[in-house]
């Protein structure tokens, strides 16, 4: 199956005031999931919410057959394993956890997938791309120890307004030159002056925060990530059959 265009704009440049109606606001003006921070003060500097407020605003947003309203949590924690089975019973539904942050990042997507969340993997911009490929190339044929998603960082984890790294895009080209069908998220910096170089690599999960939550017109800013998401995703297409 070919990826789609997923538009997960980051909470964490929402109003947490009033947490839950900007998440509906925003899933409301076109947006496939939220992307969640979750920063514990060890892996990252930063504090920010936890499993608690993912049950809070849970209720609040419907997920939907196609997978709209998919609560994607980026743990930027140290010990990943130890914070699955809170944010499944939270209402989690992708669970993308740092490579950096573990020893056994294969055991970490099998318990992922036991607590009945999909698994991502995520890499730092410091971090090559090719420590992800005896993950991704096993050929055991259990999908249970496969990632449902790579997510390649494009600024430091751990701040929001970070200016985003050019310099990532080869990984992201690399890992969609050599894995069509898998998902691949960009985070960190991205809006309308750089979601064309990012798409150009492949990725076709794209996190924003300021420019979506903060647009005069979030619809209009959504709609342009995703129409440039999708041009480029049928280039591959197409350049993967010649």
């Amino acid at each position: 199956m070919s990826p789609k265009p997923i538009i997960a704009p980051s909470i964490l440049a929402s109003d947490f005031g009033k947490l839950a109606s900007e998440c509906q606001r925003i899933i409301g003006d076109g947006a496939d999931w939220l992307h969640i921070d979750i920063m514990d003060g060890h892996f990252v500097p930063n504090i920010t919410i936890g499993a608690p407020v993912v049950t809070c605003i849970r209720p609040a947003i419907e997920k939907t057959a196609d997978g709209k309203g998919t609560f994607d949590c980026h743990m930027m924690v140290a010990k990943p394993e130890e914070w699955i089975s809170d944010f499944a019973k939270a209402g989690g539904d992708l669970y993308c956890f740092h490579y950096e942050a573990t020893t056994k990042p294969r055991e970490c997507i099998k318990l992922v997938h036991d607590s009945g969340m999909k698994a991502g993997i995520a890499i730092k911009p410091g971090t090559p791309v090719d420590v992800l490929f005896p993950i991704l190339d096993d050929s055991s044929g259990d999908k249970d120890y496969y990632p449902d998603m790579v997510l390649v960082m494009t600024v430091e984890p751990g701040f929001g307004g970070q200016k985003f790294q050019e310099g990532c895009m080869p990984k992201v080209a690399e890992l969609r030159a050599k894995y069509p069908e898998l998902d691949i998220e960009v985070d960190g910096g991205l809006g309308p002056s750089t979601i064309g170089v990012a798409a150009e690599a492949g990725a076709n999960v794209i996190v924003a925060g300021t420019a979506v939550f903060g647009a005069k017109d979030p619809k209009e800013v959504i709609a342009m990530l995703r129409g440039t998401v999708e041009k480029n995703l049928e280039i591959w297409k197409n350049r993967s059959k010649v």
